[in-house]
């Protein structure tokens, strides 16, 4: 990957429905070598999809929640399990494995604080190996971006 790529995939981030004329313009490439080396990132996995980014609250989930877990024991049974569960579990948004005192960091949202509690109650609660879980609620958003740096 050069650096015209990065410059593609910055564009793309910030808009993914441009056209590949308007993308082609923005990086300065003709139009079939900016199609080629798209494909190219497509087919190599560098870009994994496209999707529209939608508001959460506006879809009516304005509760954004972090979940940090820390599970016990740490077999590999557990660890698949847990995995397992919190893929299918459509308020979990993003999960992500840690280093450090917690194992997991979760990112739910949810359409109130009483939807919560019953996710909580109905859902986490029976995920396999759990030994703690600490909520953070936020209450405001200050930066969120699709473009990754560089």
């Amino acid at each position: 990957m050069d650096d015209l790529d990065r410059k593609i995939l910055r564009a793309l981030q910030a808009d993914g429905r441009q056209t590949i004329q308007e993308l082609s313009e923005k990086v300065g490439l003709s139009p079939s070598p900016c199609l080629r080396r798209v494909r190219n990132l497509e087919r190599t996995g560098v870009i994994s999809g496209y999707a529209a980014i939608v508001d959460h609250e506006a879809y009516g989930l304005p509760v954004t929640v972090f979940l940090q877990v820390k599970l016990s024991p740490h077999t590999e049974e557990i660890v698949a399990a847990f995995e397992q569960a919190v893929a299918r579990i459509d308020e979990i948004m993003e999960c992500y494995l840690l280093a450090g005192d917690r194992d997991y960091l979760l990112k739910v949202v949810v359409a109130s604080l009483a939807d919560y509690e019953t996710f909580m109650r109905r859902r986490v609660h029976k995920l396999p190996g759990i030994a703690s879980l600490d909520s953070s609620f936020a209450f405001g958003e200050i930066k969120r971006s699709t473009v990754l740096p560089g």
